[in-house]
C-alpha cells in the first residue's frame, strides 16, 4: 500500500485501495441483484457507485496487511466489502425525508431523489443481509474456522446495530433542537461514527488472525480514528464547499444538529480532531502495531479537505 521508494501518500493510498474495493463492490452487486432484482438492483449500485473515501473498507484491509505484514489473501476484499455495504445502506436512509432529507452526497444526487422513497428505503434494508453474507464468504475464503467466522459477524453486528451506529443515529435524533455538551456529543459520535471504524479495525485483526489483546487495540484506534474523523466533518460541514465535499453545506446547523465547532469552535474542535488522532496511534503503539499505513490514516482524518 506504500508507493516503492519514497513518502507514503495517503489519498494515493486510498485512491488505490478504493479502486480495488470498488472491483469488488461491482462483482457483490452482480452477484446478489442479477435481472430479477433490477428493481432495488440499480438504486443499489447507485448508491454504492460513487468511490467517496471508502475509509472504513480501506482500514479494514490496512489493518489485515499490518497484521500479517504482507499482502494476504484476496478474501479481504469481501470482509471490506461488508462494511462498505453497512456504511452504504446508512447513508442512503440518513438521507431520507423522514431523516436528514439531504439532497446531495458524493456529488451527486441522493438515492431518493433518484429512485424516490420506498425505492431507496428497501434498498438500503437489502444490503445487511447481504453485508453478512460477503463477510462468512470472504472469511471463509481466507481460511477461518466456523468460531472465527461467528465472531467476525458478532463484531459486525455489534457495530451496525442499536448498540452502535444504529443507536447513535437515534441518540443523535433525540439531540436535535437540543445544545449536549461535548461529553454527550462524543459519546452519540463513538457509536454513530465511531463504532463501525471501530469494526472495521476489528475485522481487519480478526481476518488476520489476530490475538484477542491486539484486537482490542485495534478497536481502540479505531474508535479514536473515528471520533476524529467525525470532528473534521463537523468542521467540513461548517468550511467546506459542495464542490469539494460532495454535500450540502451547513446542513447541521439547519437541521439544529450539535457540532463540536458550535460547542468549541473551529479552533478547539481542530484541536480535539488532532488529539483523538494521536489517542489512536498510541492504542496502536501500546499494542506493539507500528505500521506506517495505520499512522498516516489517523494524520489524514485531521488533515483532509473532503
Amino acid at each position: 500500500m506504500s508507493p516503492a521508494g519514497g513518502a507514503l501518500h495517503v489519498p494515493a493510498v486510498l485512491a488505490d485501495e478504493s479502486a480495488a474495493i470498488g472491483l469488488a463492490l461491482g462483482r457483490v452487486v452482480r452477484e446478489c441483484w442479477g435481472p430479477a432484482e433490477e428493481g432495488i438492483g440499480a438504486a443499489i449500485r447507485y448508491a454504492l457507485e460513487p468511490r467517496g473515501k471508502r475509509l472504513r473498507p480501506v482500514l479494514c484491509v490496512a489493518v489485515y496487511r499490518a497484521i500479517l505484514r504482507g499482502a494476504g489473501g484476496p478474501g479481504i476484499y469481501d470482509v471490506a466489502c461488508s462494511l462498505e455495504l453497512i456504511h452504504t445502506y446508512s447513508l442512503v436512509h440518513d438521507d431520507l425525508p423522514c431523516m436528514d432529507d439531504d439532497a446531495l452526497r458524493r456529488g451527486r444526487p441522493t438515492a431518493h431523489r433518484v429512485f424516490g422513497s420506498a425505492r431507496a428505503t428497501v434498498a438500503a434494508a437489502a444490503m445487511i443481509p447481504a453485508a453478512f453474507v460477503v463477510l462468512d464468504r470472504g472469511a471463509t475464503a481466507l481460511g477461518l474456522d466456523a468460531h472465527q467466522r461467528a465472531e467476525m459477524a458478532h463484531v459486525l453486528a455489534h457495530a451496525a446495530g442499536a448498540s452502535g451506529m444504529v443507536g447513535g443515529q437515534v441518540m443523535d435524533l433525540q439531540a436535535e433542537g437540543s445544545q449536549p455538551d461535548v461529553a454527550r456529543l462524543e459519546a452519540i459520535h463513538r457509536r454513530k461514527t465511531g463504532a463501525l471504524f471501530v469494526g472495521s479495525a476489528q475485522l481487519g485483526g480478526l481476518a488476520a488472525g489476530a490475538h484477542a489483546e491486539t484486537v482490542r487495540a485495534l478497536g481502540a484506534y479505531g474508535a479514536s480514528l473515528g471520533l476524529a474523523f467525525q470532528v473534521v466533518d463537523d468542521i467540513l460541514d461548517e468550511t467546506g464547499a459542495a464542490s469539494t465535499t460532495g454535500k450540502d453545506a451547513g446542513r447541521d446547523r439547519a437541521l439544529g444538529k450539535a457540532t463540536f465547532p458550535a460547542l468549541l469552535g473551529l479552533k478547539g474542535a481542530k484541536d480535539r480532531a488532532r488529539a483523538a488522532a494521536a489517542e489512536a496511534v498510541t492504542a496502536l503503539q501500546r499494542a506493539g502495531v507500528h505500521d506506517e499505513v495505520l499512522e498516516a490514516l489517523a494524520r489524514f482524518a485531521v488533515e483532509r479537505d473532503r
